[in-house]
């Protein structure tokens, strides 16, 4: 007995450190943290990392336990702010550039360098690059490569990290299509408030578009025919001219909201208010051909230039199903109306499916 107590005081002597070291409280909060481990080659772990000795880290994953990952394959490693974010040994959190999608519009969450994506829809591909923090520059186009659009947006955070403006541009040509004669634009500006997974935003802009189109180039007046053959037409016989450019405001409103671990709904509109000029021919006749005693007939036509004004509204609810950080599937059942000042409106189904692709 006296030989084991002898031993004991030995051994507390000569290595206090090592046994009051067994005794020292372990720190279970940053043992219980999860990182998001992104390697170089794009494979992506999530776990609690166990140690970091500067070469290589130890990580201990749900799916496949413990991991030694060399610090030079390491891209990234960001913490899991919330577990919500985790969706069948996904990470869907952070800032994804999908995020910043709606439909048509965007919003003014800002995105970091390299958040680059590609977005494939049933009528043509859309290709987006952040060039740096807060600033991208993407190109639209439709699978027959006309027209071809320029997209620009820069965001501005503020202080209040759901609260945060942007302002953008597109600006497009008709392409081959006409000859590349037509242009077209839309410069708008937004505030959205809110996060990444529940937000809304207002934007306003302006449109204006030119075909490129020709028209006959008809001078106001009041135009007599007299024929046996018909009214002639002699106003038509101007030269052709450019068609005349179609401009006006448009506004939206939009948002998302997170409604599963892989779902979100989403909501999307636009209004535009579009105005342009026009030429209007009224052709009245006076006095019919009388064949059996060949007296010719007499015609009037009226020629005015007119303004007109259209409205158009887009209306997009859609789901957006992501199961990964890299792709998602977007299908919306989007409607249009337009409406005439002259009273006349036309409606049709405009449904849509897009792929979203993380590179």
């Amino acid at each position: 007995m006296k030989t084991i107590l002898l031993l004991s005081i030995i051994l507390v002597s000569f290595f206090p450190n090592s046994l009051s070291a067994q005794d020292q409280p372990t720190d279970t909060a940053k043992s219980e943290q999860l990182y998001v481990i992104t390697k170089l080659d794009g494979t992506e772990y999530i776990g609690k990392i166990i140690s970091d000795d500067g070469r290589e880290v130890l990580i201990e994953t749900e799916a496949l336990g413990k991991i030694f990952i060399p610090k030079s394959d390491i891209k990234s490693m960001v913490k899991v702010k919330d577990k919500k974010d985790i969706a069948y040994g996904e990470y869907q959190g952070g800032e994804s550039p999908f995020t910043t999608r709606y439909c048509f519009t965007t919003n003014a969450l800002p995105i970091k360098k390299g958040a680059n994506y590609a977005l494939v829809n049933l009528y043509g591909p859309e290709i987006h690059f952040a060039l740096s923090d807060n600033f991208s520059l993407g190109f639209m186009s439709t699978w027959i490569a006309s027209p071809m659009i320029l997209a620009a947006k820069y965001s501005i955070p503020t202080k209040n990290e759901k609260l945060n403006f942007s302002f953008g541009t597109l600006v497009g040509t008709s392409g081959y299509l006409n000859q590349f004669k037509g242009f077209g634009g839309l410069h708008f500006a937004n505030v959205t408030l809110g996060d990444r997974e529940q937000n809304i935003t207002f934007s306003a802009g302006y449109a204006y578009s030119k075909t490129g189109g020709q028209i006959y180039n008809l001078t106001e007046g009041v135009y007599y025919d007299t024929s046996m053959n018909g009214p002639s037409y002699t106003y038509y016989n101007g030269p052709l001219v450019d068609k005349p450019m179609t401009k006006g405001p448009i506004f939206s409103i939009a948002g998302i909201a997170k409604v599963g671990a892989k779902a979100s709904f989403v909501f999307d509109s636009m209004i535009g208010v579009f105005s342009d000029t026009y030429t209007q021919a009224t052709l009245t006749t006076i006095r019919p051909i009388d064949y059996n005693n060949s007296i010719p007939g007499i015609w009037k036509t009226e020629v005015t230039n007119r303004k007109r004004t259209t409205v158009a509204l887009f209306i997009m609810p859609a789901m957006r199903f992501q199961k990964t950080d890299r792709k998602a599937f977007q299908v919306a059942l989007a409607g249009v109306t337009v409406f005439s000042d002259n009273g006349d409106r036309t409606s049709f189904p405009f449904p849509m499916c897009s792929w979203f692709y993380k590179f």
